[in-house]
């Protein structure tokens, strides 16, 4: 069975959560135990990826570090073709849709799919869409961002993404963003489009996560809730808003 087969069946149990990791943040063994952690307490999938500092050798120590440790997939996040892991169970074949530079939106796929198909690896297509404030996924990908009062033009995105053939959809307001993506945002695309929507950034607390499932996520991402230190209690609260 596929990643993407096996995350299918889950959702159509409920929402899912998934802990993303940055392998340019943690050495390879915090990232493990941090993953053992997250899947303890209920995380579905582990994702790997960060917009700066990823190298094939962070990269390829913290997937076959947090390999060792879990049974849930394995995916990678990635930010470019400088580095693919083939110790990954999937990847996001991911178009940062509203990019202004066309090597985000196509270039860096044009690179990396002939990889992909060596390592015969499984790719997950996916939309990806950056909603303000962006951070630095928004900085470095030259998103033209989301105004957070515009739901209707995450739509037409989503429905592009849609359209174009992709699996996924992902609403992303950026690692460490002060505000998550507008439940109402996440509620009018979830109505328009018929394929997974994932939503991250900016969830660091059940109310927040709560808010994102309620309004249509069918996966909700956190990843700097985990980078720092104490975040146990957090994330079993989290994961429990996301899952009841």
């Amino acid at each position: 069975m596929t990643v993407k087969d096996i995350l299918s069946e889950k959702m159509r149990k409920g929402t899912l959560h998934m802990t993303l990791l940055d392998p340019a943040k943690q050495d390879a063994a915090a990232a493990a135990e941090i993953s053992r952690t997250a899947a303890e307490l209920g995380t579905d999938a582990i994702m790997v990826g960060g917009s700066t500092g990823v190298t094939q050798e962070n990269l390829d120590e913290t997937v076959k570090a947090i390999k060792a440790v879990v049974a849930v997939p394995v995916i990678y996040f990635p930010s470019g073709a400088n580095a693919i892991s083939p110790y990954t169970d999937a990847m996001y074949f991911m178009s940062m849709l509203n990019s202004r530079n066309l090597r985000m939106v196509i270039g860096e796929q044009v690179a990396g799919a002939p990889v992909v198909k060596k390592l015969k690896l499984e790719a997950i297509s996916m939309g990806y869409i950056i909603v303000a404030p962006g951070m630095k996924v928004g900085e470095v990908g030259e998103a033209d961002l989301i105004p957070r009062d515009q739901p209707k033009k995450a739509v037409a995105y989503a429905l592009a993404a849609q359209y174009l053939g992709m699996d996924y959809v992902y609403l992303e307001a950026g690692s460490g963003a002060p505000q998550a993506v507008p439940a109402e945002m996440i509620s009018a695309v979830r109505s328009a489009i018929d394929i997974p929507l994932l939503v991250g950034g900016g969830i660091r607390d059940a109310d927040t996560a709560a808010r994102a499932k309620n309004a249509g996520a069918n996966v909700v991402v956190t990843g700097t809730v985990v980078e720092n230190g104490e975040y146990m209690k957090r994330l079993e609260s989290i994961i429990r808003a996301v899952k009841s």
